[in-house]
C-alpha cells in the first residue's frame, strides 16, 4: 500500500497533478525497538520487508534514523539503525497527521 494512496491531490495552473503537504510523525524512541548493523545487502525498503512484512513501511525505518542519508533506500553501511517496533503506532499517526479516515489498526 502506498503511504500516498489516500493523499488529496490537486491539479497545479500548469495542469499537473500535485500531492499535498505530507506530514510524517516523529518516531519515538521505545524499548521494544531493535538494533542492526547494516552490511552492504541492507536496504530500508528490504528490511521494512523483513521486519514487517510490507517494503512500502521503509520510510519508516529511515525516518527512525533521521541521522541516516535521508535521500536514498540504503543505510549506511556498517552503521547501527533502529527498527521501530510499533510499525502500526506510526502508521497511524501519519494517517491523523495527513487527515486521513482509514484506521490501519488492522495490520
Amino acid at each position: 500500500m502506498s503511504r500516498y494512496e489516500e493523499i488529496t491531490t490537486f491539479v497545479d495552473e500548469l495542469g499537473k497533478r500535485q500531492y499535498i503537504n505530507v506530514k510524517y510523525p516523529n518516531v519515538p524512541l521505545q524499548q521494544s525497538d531493535l538494533y542492526i548493523i547494516c552490511n552492504t545487502t541492507d536496504r530500508y525498503d528490504t528490511l521494512a520487508n523483513i521486519y514487517y512484512g510490507d517494503p512500502s513501511l521503509w520510510w519508516i525505518i529511515s525516518i527512525a534514523n533521521n541521522s541516516t542519508n535521508q535521500d536514498g533506500l540504503y543505510p549506511p553501511l556498517d552503521s547501527y539503525i533502529r527498527i521501530p517496533q510499533d510499525y502500526v503506532g506510526v502508521l497511524n499517526k501519519f494517517n491523523i497527521l495527513n487527515d486521513l479516515n482509514s484506521n490501519v489498526s488492522s495490520y
